[in-house]
Protein backbone atom coordinates (compact mmCIF):
# COMPACT_ATOMS: atom_id res chain seq x y z
CA UNK A 1 0.00 0.00 0.00
CA UNK A 2 1.41 3.25 -0.86
CA UNK A 3 -0.17 6.54 1.36
CA UNK A 4 1.19 10.33 1.03
CA UNK A 5 3.99 10.09 3.27
CA UNK A 6 3.40 7.07 4.54
CA UNK A 7 4.17 3.77 2.47
CA UNK A 8 3.21 -0.17 3.51
CA UNK A 9 4.97 -2.78 1.72
CA UNK A 10 4.39 -6.12 1.31
CA UNK A 11 6.52 -8.09 3.82
CA UNK A 12 4.38 -5.55 6.24
CA UNK A 13 0.92 -7.28 6.27
CA UNK A 14 2.06 -10.03 7.74
CA UNK A 15 3.02 -7.79 11.36
CA UNK A 16 0.39 -5.19 10.76
CA UNK A 17 -2.01 -8.08 10.75
CA UNK A 18 -0.44 -10.05 13.83
CA UNK A 19 -0.57 -7.00 16.38
CA UNK A 20 -4.39 -5.71 15.09
CA UNK A 21 -5.98 -8.82 14.80
CA UNK A 22 -3.54 -11.28 17.22
CA UNK A 23 -2.96 -8.46 19.95
CA UNK A 24 -6.15 -6.48 19.32
CA UNK A 25 -3.77 -3.36 18.89
CA UNK A 26 -4.27 -0.25 16.33
CA UNK A 27 -2.26 -0.92 13.55
CA UNK A 28 -1.33 3.36 13.14
CA UNK A 29 0.23 2.76 17.00
CA UNK A 30 2.82 -0.44 15.68
CA UNK A 31 3.88 2.67 12.46
CA UNK A 32 4.55 5.28 15.13
CA UNK A 33 6.65 2.89 17.42
CA UNK A 34 8.48 2.01 14.04
CA UNK A 35 9.21 6.05 13.34
CA UNK A 36 10.61 6.11 16.81
CA UNK A 37 13.72 4.30 15.79
CA UNK A 38 16.53 5.86 14.15
CA UNK A 39 18.74 4.02 10.88
CA UNK A 40 22.41 4.93 9.47
CA UNK A 41 23.02 4.95 5.92
CA UNK A 42 25.91 4.72 3.31
CA UNK A 43 26.11 4.53 -0.42
CA UNK A 44 26.98 1.65 -2.42
CA UNK A 45 29.59 1.77 -4.95
CA UNK A 46 28.51 0.88 -8.75
CA UNK A 47 25.23 2.54 -10.26
CA UNK A 48 24.56 5.80 -8.87
CA UNK A 49 20.35 5.25 -8.71
CA UNK A 50 20.96 2.55 -6.51
CA UNK A 51 22.07 2.73 -2.20
CA UNK A 52 22.04 0.28 -0.02
CA UNK A 53 21.51 1.84 3.36
CA UNK A 54 21.19 -0.10 6.27
CA UNK A 55 23.27 -3.17 8.22
CA UNK A 56 26.02 -3.11 5.66
CA UNK A 57 25.86 -6.11 3.68
CA UNK A 58 29.01 -7.35 2.55
CA UNK A 59 30.06 -5.95 -0.95
CA UNK A 60 30.71 -9.14 -3.38
CA UNK A 61 27.66 -11.17 -1.39
CA UNK A 62 24.24 -11.85 -1.90
CA UNK A 63 23.17 -8.09 -1.44
CA UNK A 64 25.70 -7.29 -4.83
CA UNK A 65 23.66 -10.53 -6.65
CA UNK A 66 20.04 -8.77 -5.72
CA UNK A 67 21.40 -5.31 -6.74
CA UNK A 68 22.47 -6.38 -10.06
CA UNK A 69 19.05 -8.20 -10.79
CA UNK A 70 17.03 -5.22 -9.41
CA UNK A 71 19.21 -2.83 -11.21
CA UNK A 72 18.40 -4.48 -14.31
CA UNK A 73 14.35 -5.21 -13.89
CA UNK A 74 14.64 -1.41 -12.64
CA UNK A 75 16.31 -0.43 -16.48
CA UNK A 76 13.75 -2.64 -17.97
CA UNK A 77 10.52 -0.89 -16.41
CA UNK A 78 12.30 2.41 -17.22
CA UNK A 79 12.47 1.29 -20.96
CA UNK A 80 8.61 0.27 -21.39
CA UNK A 81 7.51 3.18 -19.30
CA UNK A 82 9.50 5.84 -21.47
CA UNK A 83 7.60 4.14 -24.10
CA UNK A 84 4.54 3.77 -22.84
CA UNK A 85 4.31 7.31 -21.22
CA UNK A 86 4.42 10.26 -23.36
CA UNK A 87 4.12 14.40 -23.16
CA UNK A 88 0.30 13.83 -22.92
CA UNK A 89 0.96 12.27 -19.79
CA UNK A 90 3.60 14.59 -18.88
CA UNK A 91 6.37 12.13 -19.62
CA UNK A 92 8.10 9.13 -17.10
CA UNK A 93 10.12 10.69 -14.39
CA UNK A 94 12.77 7.81 -13.48
CA UNK A 95 12.81 6.57 -9.96
CA UNK A 96 15.70 5.66 -7.81
CA UNK A 97 15.96 2.30 -6.55
CA UNK A 98 17.42 1.70 -2.68
CA UNK A 99 18.27 -1.62 -1.47
CA UNK A 100 18.06 -1.99 2.44
CA UNK A 101 18.38 -4.35 5.11
CA UNK A 102 16.79 -3.87 8.49
CA UNK A 103 15.65 -0.50 8.74
CA UNK A 104 15.85 2.61 5.97
CA UNK A 105 14.89 5.94 6.48
CA UNK A 106 12.97 7.28 3.80
CA UNK A 107 11.26 10.84 2.52
CA UNK A 108 8.09 8.97 4.02
CA UNK A 109 9.45 8.50 7.42
CA UNK A 110 11.47 5.50 9.19
CA UNK A 111 10.82 2.22 8.03
CA UNK A 112 11.76 -1.43 9.11
CA UNK A 113 12.75 -4.34 7.52
CA UNK A 114 9.05 -6.03 8.56
CA UNK A 115 7.83 -3.57 5.85
CA UNK A 116 9.46 -5.08 3.41
CA UNK A 117 9.55 -3.44 0.01
CA UNK A 118 7.92 -0.18 -0.77
CA UNK A 119 7.27 2.90 -2.64
CA UNK A 120 7.43 6.23 -1.28
CA UNK A 121 6.10 8.89 -3.45
CA UNK A 122 7.41 11.78 -1.67
CA UNK A 123 10.82 10.80 -2.66
CA UNK A 124 10.12 8.87 -6.13
CA UNK A 125 12.41 6.28 -4.42
CA UNK A 126 11.68 2.13 -4.76
CA UNK A 127 12.37 0.68 -1.41
CA UNK A 128 13.28 -3.17 -1.32
CA UNK A 129 14.33 -4.46 1.69
CA UNK A 130 16.89 -7.79 0.86
CA UNK A 131 15.71 -10.35 3.07
CA UNK A 132 11.67 -10.15 1.84
CA UNK A 133 13.19 -12.15 -1.45
CA UNK A 134 14.41 -14.96 0.67
CA UNK A 135 10.66 -14.98 3.08
CA UNK A 136 9.34 -15.08 -0.66
CA UNK A 137 10.92 -18.32 -1.32
CA UNK A 138 11.24 -19.88 2.18
CA UNK A 139 7.86 -18.39 3.17
CA UNK A 140 5.73 -17.90 0.49
CA UNK A 141 6.91 -21.00 -1.75
CA UNK A 142 7.04 -18.46 -4.61
CA UNK A 143 10.73 -18.81 -5.81
CA UNK A 144 11.95 -17.52 -9.11
CA UNK A 145 13.77 -14.42 -10.39
CA UNK A 146 9.97 -13.62 -12.57
CA UNK A 147 8.64 -13.58 -8.56
CA UNK A 148 11.65 -11.34 -7.82
CA UNK A 149 10.79 -8.79 -10.60
CA UNK A 150 6.78 -9.02 -9.87
CA UNK A 151 7.74 -7.61 -6.51
CA UNK A 152 9.90 -4.76 -8.14
CA UNK A 153 7.71 -3.54 -10.90
CA UNK A 154 4.50 -3.66 -9.00
CA UNK A 155 6.48 -0.51 -6.34
CA UNK A 156 7.17 0.59 -10.20
CA UNK A 157 3.33 0.59 -10.72
CA UNK A 158 2.76 2.64 -7.66
CA UNK A 159 5.17 5.27 -9.08
CA UNK A 160 3.76 5.18 -12.51
CA UNK A 161 0.10 5.89 -9.91
CA UNK A 162 1.96 8.92 -8.72
CA UNK A 163 3.23 9.99 -11.77
CA UNK A 164 -0.23 9.97 -13.66
CA UNK A 165 -1.89 12.09 -10.50
CA UNK A 166 -3.71 8.44 -9.71
CA UNK A 167 -2.11 8.60 -6.21
CA UNK A 168 -3.20 12.25 -5.32
CA UNK A 169 -7.07 11.57 -6.52
CA UNK A 170 -6.85 8.30 -4.18
CA UNK A 171 -5.82 9.83 -0.92
CA UNK A 172 -8.22 13.15 -1.57
CA UNK A 173 -11.22 10.68 -2.13
CA UNK A 174 -9.49 8.52 1.46
CA UNK A 175 -10.34 11.39 3.61
CA UNK A 176 -13.42 11.95 1.91
CA UNK A 177 -14.55 8.68 2.91
CA UNK A 178 -15.25 6.54 5.79
CA UNK A 179 -13.09 3.70 6.85
CA UNK A 180 -14.37 0.94 5.18
CA UNK A 181 -14.74 2.99 1.22
CA UNK A 182 -11.34 4.50 2.11
CA UNK A 183 -9.61 1.03 2.59
CA UNK A 184 -11.47 -0.66 -0.39
CA UNK A 185 -10.03 2.57 -2.25
CA UNK A 186 -6.65 1.30 -1.18
CA UNK A 187 -7.17 -2.05 -1.99
CA UNK A 188 -7.88 -0.93 -5.72
CA UNK A 189 -4.53 1.30 -5.45
CA UNK A 190 -2.77 -2.15 -4.82
CA UNK A 191 -4.91 -4.36 -7.76
CA UNK A 192 -3.90 -1.68 -10.37
CA UNK A 193 -0.16 -1.80 -9.25
CA UNK A 194 -0.50 -5.79 -10.07
CA UNK A 195 -1.75 -5.03 -13.07
CA UNK A 196 0.56 -2.38 -14.04
CA UNK A 197 3.44 -4.90 -13.24
CA UNK A 198 2.04 -6.99 -15.58
CA UNK A 199 2.03 -4.31 -18.36
CA UNK A 200 5.33 -4.09 -17.90
CA UNK A 201 6.34 -8.03 -18.35
CA UNK A 202 3.69 -8.20 -21.61
CA UNK A 203 6.17 -5.46 -23.52
CA UNK A 204 9.16 -6.71 -21.81
CA UNK A 205 9.13 -10.05 -23.58
CA UNK A 206 7.11 -8.75 -26.71
CA UNK A 207 10.15 -6.43 -27.42
CA UNK A 208 12.90 -8.05 -25.54
CA UNK A 209 11.99 -11.64 -25.14
CA UNK A 210 12.45 -11.41 -21.24
CA UNK A 211 10.35 -13.94 -20.32
CA UNK A 212 11.31 -17.53 -20.37
CA UNK A 213 8.77 -20.41 -19.76
CA UNK A 214 7.44 -20.99 -16.37
CA UNK A 215 8.27 -17.11 -15.83
CA UNK A 216 4.25 -16.30 -15.87
CA UNK A 217 3.55 -19.14 -13.52
CA UNK A 218 6.16 -17.94 -11.40
CA UNK A 219 4.78 -13.95 -11.15
CA UNK A 220 0.77 -15.95 -10.84
CA UNK A 221 1.94 -18.17 -7.56
CA UNK A 222 3.51 -14.86 -5.99
CA UNK A 223 0.89 -12.54 -6.60
CA UNK A 224 -1.07 -15.71 -5.13
CA UNK A 225 1.27 -16.26 -2.36
CA UNK A 226 0.89 -12.62 -1.28
CA UNK A 227 -2.83 -12.46 -1.14
CA UNK A 228 -4.34 -11.04 1.78
CA UNK A 229 -6.35 -14.37 2.56
CA UNK A 230 -3.66 -16.47 2.36
CA UNK A 231 -1.42 -14.39 4.39
CA UNK A 232 -4.51 -14.54 7.01
CA UNK A 233 -4.74 -18.33 6.67
CA UNK A 234 -1.25 -19.23 7.40
CA UNK A 235 -0.43 -16.83 9.78
CA UNK A 236 -3.63 -16.65 11.91
CA UNK A 237 -5.59 -19.50 10.87
CA UNK A 238 -8.87 -17.70 9.33
CA UNK A 239 -9.42 -14.50 6.92
CA UNK A 240 -10.85 -11.28 7.78
CA UNK A 241 -11.82 -9.62 4.62
CA UNK A 242 -13.03 -6.83 6.30
CA UNK A 243 -9.08 -6.07 7.39
CA UNK A 244 -7.33 -6.51 4.11
CA UNK A 245 -4.86 -4.05 2.65
CA UNK A 246 -4.03 -5.39 -0.78
CA UNK A 247 -6.47 -7.66 -2.10
CA UNK A 248 -7.37 -11.38 -2.04
CA UNK A 249 -5.24 -13.90 -4.21
CA UNK A 250 -7.32 -14.43 -6.69
CA UNK A 251 -7.97 -10.45 -7.22
CA UNK A 252 -4.20 -10.08 -7.33
CA UNK A 253 -3.78 -12.87 -9.53
CA UNK A 254 -6.60 -11.50 -11.81
CA UNK A 255 -5.43 -8.22 -12.29
CA UNK A 256 -1.43 -9.07 -12.72
CA UNK A 257 -2.80 -11.81 -15.49
CA UNK A 258 -5.01 -8.88 -16.82
CA UNK A 259 -1.76 -6.79 -17.20
CA UNK A 260 0.16 -9.60 -18.44
CA UNK A 261 -2.48 -10.62 -21.42
CA UNK A 262 -3.72 -6.80 -22.29
CA UNK A 263 -0.15 -5.11 -21.95
CA UNK A 264 -2.55 -1.80 -22.26
CA UNK A 265 -2.27 0.55 -18.93
CA UNK A 266 -5.95 1.54 -20.43
CA UNK A 267 -6.77 -1.82 -18.98
CA UNK A 268 -5.83 -1.16 -15.49
CA UNK A 269 -8.85 0.81 -14.40
CA UNK A 270 -9.48 -1.04 -10.91
CA UNK A 271 -11.13 1.53 -9.84
CA UNK A 272 -14.18 1.48 -12.49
Amino acid sequence: MVTRGLPIGCGGIILILLFTFVFGGDPQQLLDVLGDVQSSTRPAPGDPSVSLPGSGEPVGGPADQLSTFASVVLADTEDTWNALLGPQDGGYREPTLVLFTDAVRSACGFNSAAVGPFYCPADHKVYLDLSFFNELARRFGAPGDFAQAYVIAHEVGHHVQNLLGISDQVQQARRRSGPTEANALSIKMELQADCLAGVWAHHAHRQRSLLEPGDVEEGLRAAAAIGDDAIQTRSLGYTRPESWTHGSSEQRVTWLRRGLETGDPGACDAFR
